[in-house]
């Protein structure tokens, strides 16, 4: 189903997909399946990295909510009688520490309006129309491209062939797979910090059933299908970088945050420091060693002379 007020998005992504196909068509075959394949690829990337900033404020977003847990979890203790009071004092204190709740929305919900438009570009491509700005010639090299003997229009209750449906089943679990990664490796996070939190008892459960919202991918284009993949494993190096370089709140008995120092990355601990790179060892400091006056004698302090 196409909406008409989206036809410029449309016509938009469809420019980005020709305008990808022509640069890797240089010294790729344009009409293989890793041609086409590498389009939607570096596609998901650059939309990725345009939404990169949003990302970023979601992850501050909330660590500031993970720093409020210990003052977050008080308030539910002295307001787990009054719902209404708990739920008001809770956002106020979000509201001013400048923590949103709802930040976590924002890349899904930016990467929907692409979601939307590379399926209904897809299924423009397996219709064989030349819609959207795309050449008939575009159309028909996507149409008959072949990743790992799966046109890349095909769906898998539309592919007629055994070994196609292989194929596109053998992508939908790996988005299944990936989906509940993702997910868990968020989850897992907010879990450690808030265990009591009904919030995210929820998301755990969601963890769970996210990846049977995956198969509903069966109907979709094998295009599609690896758009999501890719999309998928970028938001797992992402997450994992972000959470390596600020790693998890640790509080003081007044529930205060300490810092903490993050893990090496990767880069850091494949690297090997060699003796000549240790820094030498700092010399001994010189011990002060301070002179005490001798005492001197009565006589001599009194300036008395012996008879």
């Amino acid at each position: 189903m196409e909406l008409s007020w989206l036809n410029w998005l449309y016509t938009a992504v469809a420019q980005v997909i020709t305008w990808i196909h022509q640069v890797y068509s240089t010294f790729l075959d344009p009409n293989s399946g890793l041609t086409w394949a590498l389009t939607i690829v570096t596609l998901t990337v650059c939309m990725r990295i345009l939404i990169f900033p949003l990302f970023l404020k979601q992850m501050r977003s909330s660590r500031k909510m993970q720093e409020l847990a210990p003052k977050v979890q008080e308030l539910r203790k002295r307001y787990k009688n009054d719902k209404q009071r708990m739920n008001q004092e809770v956002m106020a204190l979000y509201q001013g520490a400048g923590a949103n709740p709802l930040g976590g929305c924002l890349p899904v919900v930016a990467q929907f309006p692409i979601f939307i438009s590379m399926f209904t570009v897809l299924r423009a491509i397996a219709a064989d129309q030349a819609k959207f700005g795309m050449s008939q010639e575009l159309v028909d090299s996507a149409k008959h491209a072949l990743i790992i003997n799966a046109p890349l229009p095909a769906t898998f209750f539309e592919a007629p062939d055994i070994a196609q449906k292989v194929v596109i089943g053998f992508f939908v679990a790996i988005s299944s797979l990936t989906t509940f990664l993702t997910v868990r490796q968020s989850v897992t996070r907010s879990m450690a910090q808030m265990p009591d939190n009904p919030m995210a008892q929820q998301q755990k459960i969601l963890m769970y059933i996210s990846p049977l919202f995956a198969f509903f991918s069966l109907n979709f284009p094998l295009g599609l299908i690896l758009y999501w993949v890719t999309t998928n494993l970028w938001t797992l190096g992402q997450q994992h970088w972000f959470y390596s370089r600020h790693p998890m709140p640790q509080f003081d008995a007044k529930g205060n945050a300490v810092p903490v120092t993050p893990k090496p990355g990767l880069v850091a601990k494949m690297r090997k420091t060699t003796p000549e790179e240790e820094a030498p060892p700092a010399p001994p400091e010189p011990k002060i060693i301070r002179q005490q006056p001798s005492r001197q004698s009565r006589s001599k302090r009194t300036g008395s002379k012996k008879s």
